[in-house]
């Protein structure tokens, strides 16, 4: 019997990653046999620790926080939406050894929106919070969803204007300062892609942004959400999301690139939003 198929998530920390969890699950609705671990390497030590997980016979690995501008830069080859957003959340080892890089985190958030939870973004004004590399996975297929505006803040004007350059939409796409939030009017969608719930640091959003029919998201899951969901609440929303759902969608996205099977996620995230 050949060995099961060795893949990973490389983050630091990591100890907290559902994905070894999630790629079990897909894995047996197909009955595939495969070794799934997470490995914490620091910055410093990541090229090195994944280079020597596909010269050990690694298949192909998912990719998180701090490490997804580093996984971009050391690939071979690159998919449009990570050469879109400069950063890469899975890497493919291809028949010839070279590494391929992608990035499934916009097509997951999307999905997630519009297929769970049946919201039809068409129209929509989007408020983008952040301009890091977690905001650049997820603007492009925000305009792709045919929202009618997206407005990115971040605290860094400089890093928002260059996002807003980089997608070349003035017309859709544009900027705002932080220190406007509060007379900026409301939105339809407010997108946190910024650090503070993983850092543990409070946004102070002004409850005006939230439109009638506002759905806020929070790209992290879990504790690191708590906050923005809280304030979502408080402020009115008629949705607030952590990005657990988004976390399956793109497991998913990264099952299919290996092993040429779509999975079921309903079932895995009902299962995990039960412990979450």
């Amino acid at each position: 019997m050949n060995p099961p198929l060795r893949y990973a998530v490389f983050g630091h920390p990591i100890s907290h990653s559902l994905s070894p969890q999630i790629h079990q699950d897909f894995a047996r609705q197909f009955g595939i046999a495969l070794e799934y671990t997470a490995i914490d390497a620091a910055p410093a030590g990541f090229e090195a620790a994944v280079r020597a997980f596909f010269a050990g016979g690694g298949h192909g690995a998912n990719v998180t926080l701090p490490h997804k501008a580093a996984a971009y830069a050391l690939a071979d080859v690159r998919s449009l939406a990570a050469e879109r957003a400069g950063t890469a959340n899975v890497l493919t080892r291809l028949p010839d050894g070279r590494l391929a890089a992608h990035n499934t985190d916009g097509a997951g958030l999307v999905r997630d929106i519009t297929e769970r939870h049946r919201v039809d973004l068409r129209g929509h004004t989007a408020l983008l919070l952040g301009a890091g590399g977690a905001a650049r996975g997820v603007a492009w297929n925000l305009l792709e969803a045919d929202v009618a505006t997206l407005t990115i803040v971040n605290r860094s004007p400089a890093a928002a204007d260059a996002l807003a350059d980089a997608i070349g939409d003035p017309a859709r796409a544009h900027t705002r300062y932080w220190e406007d939030l509060a007379g900026i009017g409301s939105y339809d969608l407010i997108v946190n892609a910024t650090s503070a719930g993983v850092l543990g640091q409070d946004l102070d959003l002004p409850f005006s942004l939230a439109g009638a029919r506002a759905l806020c998201y929070d790209l992290s899951y879990g504790p690191a959400a708590a906050g923005f969901l809280a304030w979502a609440r408080a402020a009115g929303a008629r949705y607030a999301l952590d990005g657990l759902g988004m976390l399956v969608e793109t497991a998913a996205d990264a099952f299919e690139l290996w092993h040429g099977k779509r999975p079921d996620t309903d079932p895995v995230y009902e299962r995990l939003r039960g412990r979450h």
